[in-house]
């Protein structure tokens, strides 16, 4: 970070060009009469969680010292920074979520030993409390090294330790997750010039190593993802009590309620917020969110709320505006609703991650005939050397869930994309169907439909199990759900 910034022409000290020049009465008083203060810090009980990941990926890689960074702070606009977001591996592997941390394991002979390099907090006897952007009049108090060690069950050192620590990495025994830390890229310098997708191959190995473990979910994982699918629930009631059935809103304000959510009951959103009326909904990844609702059209949302612990709920749910849909409109969306649950039925242990998206799109493919749209028959359709009905369903079916929302995305193509499913997998199933504005191969009164239904499914021993099912998915169900929100008014998170 420190090199970010002074590439960017500011100090690394943390100090601004327009802060004032204090006098030295004012440095004197400021430097007497503080009184220190400890924090009440314990165990994390997911700790033993951390601790097995990082076993697993010691195993994976003996005798070699591995360095995975956090990354820091990024520049918004000239002085102030976006909020933090941890490195999602760095934090699977640790659970810190202070920026700038690196984490270290050094082998040991029969494993390896694992740091934490963090920037503990400033102490009182220096100026930085109250002169830097780090210091703790500014952004509150930091943990010391022993109150970080203790909370997260790790060793811990200074951050300004770190130069001499990556001096000492062997050539050709190091590997980095790179492309997070200029400071620790620039630090440990590829051992070869073999590269795998951008980056040194070696250090690919790595990416993909952590990507592959985050793929089988632990019993702490799962629950925090059903925690995370639970507050998105409750967003999505928020957002339908303010929604009404007789004018428009903007758009903007549903993504705002739902956000107010996210925020009370966890760390964010999980990504930009999708809310989609009437023909925005047939734009994949409508984000601009500057439209407005109008009653006769659909309501199309994609949200989900990271929890504390940064694992994402990934739903979409689709409303009629005025309550009921009309009969084209359900006509689609129950056919998306056939395509979702056929793709469900068929998930448990050994089913291959791809059939999830082919057995979706046979059914979307046959409500596309249904409608005279396909200029093929089904089977032909479905041929790979066609797919002709991807115009109108667009994207696949399914991705991993976690920590990221796209997660585990480093892993190998035959791990994931033409792998099989496992138990403690967590995966989206989501088909879709849009018929764009201007999509003169379709009837018009087709034409600004989008429907698209996501739920958030954990494959167990026998089958799945869907996470964000207190949403009702039935048409029949939407609406008389939609009903109970509105007669149960606004809320605020409590």
């Amino acid at each position: 970070m420190a090199e970010e910034r002074a590439q960017q022409g500011k100090p690394a000290d943390g100090t601004e060009s327009h802060d004032p020049d204090f006098p030295e009465a004012f440095l004197a008083f400021m430097r007497q009469g503080w009184r220190d203060t400890e924090l009440p810090v314990g165990p994390r009980p997911e700790v033993p969680n951390y601790a097995k990941r990082r076993a697993a990926l010691s195993t994976a890689f003996p005798g070699e010292t591995l360095v995975i960074p956090t990354g820091g702070e990024k520049v918004r606009a000239n002085d102030t920074d976006h909020p933090f977001r941890p490195g999602s591996d760095f934090a699977y592997l640790t659970g810190d979520h202070d920026p700038d941390s690196v984490l270290v394991l050094r082998p040991n002979g029969s494993g390896h030993d694992a740091t934490l390099y963090m920037r503990p907090r400033s102490s009182r006897k220096t100026d930085e409390f109250f002169r830097s952007r780090h210091g703790e009049l500014w952004v509150g108090r930091r943990h010391t090294l022993g109150e970080k060690s203790t909370e997260l069950g790790l060793p811990t050192a200074d951050l300004t330790e770190l130069d001499t620590a990556l001096a000492d990495c062997a050539p050709g025994r190091t590997r980095v997750l790179r492309g997070f830390d200029a400071r620790v890229d620039a630090a440990v310098r590829p051992f070869d010039g073999a590269r795998a997708e951008g980056q040194p191959a070696r250090d690919r190995e790595l990416a993909i190593a952590i990507s592959e473990l985050k793929l089988v979910k632990d019993e702490w994982e799962i629950a925090q993802l059903q925690e995370a699918c639970d507050a998105t629930v409750r967003g999505f009631e928020d957002v339908a009590r303010a929604l009404p059935a007789d004018r428009g809103v903007s758009e903007r304000l549903l993504e705002g309620i739902f956000a107010l959510r996210a925020r009370h009951d966890g760390n964010d959103v999980g990504y930009g917020s999708i809310v989609g009326a009437g023909e925005h909904a047939t734009i994949l990844h409508w984000v601009h969110n500057h439209g407005a609702t109008r009653p006769g059209e659909l309501l199309l949302m994609d949200m989900g709320v990271e929890n504390r612990s940064l694992y994402t709920a990934d739903v979409t749910r689709v409303l009629p505006v005025d309550g009921r849909f009309t009969p084209l409109q359900r006509q689609v969306y129950d056919a998306v609703y056939a395509a979702q649950q056929a793709g469900i039925d068929i998930i448990k242990p050994g089913v291959a991650f791809r059939e999830v998206h082919l057995t979706a799109m046979r059914v979307l493919a046959e409500a596309l005939k249904d409608l005279g749209l396909l200029p093929v028959s089904v089977d032909e359709a479905m041929d790979p050397a066609s797919t002709v009905y991807r115009r109108w369903t667009l994207h696949g079916t399914s991705h991993m869930l976690g920590i990221d929302v796209h997660d585990c995305a480093n892993a190998r193509k035959e791990k994931y994309r033409d792998g099989a499913l496992g138990e403690g997998y967590v995966l989206t199933v989501e088909p879709g169907l849009y018929f764009q504005p201007e999509d003169e191969l379709v009837p018009e009164e087709l034409r600004g439909i989008g429907v698209r239904i996501e739920d958030d499914i954990l494959v167990t021993a026998t089958g799945a199990v869907n996470l964000s099912a207190g949403l009702p998915r039935r048409s029949d169900e939407v609406e008389t759900w939609l009903a109970e929100q509105r007669e149960a008014g606004p809320r605020l998170p409590g």
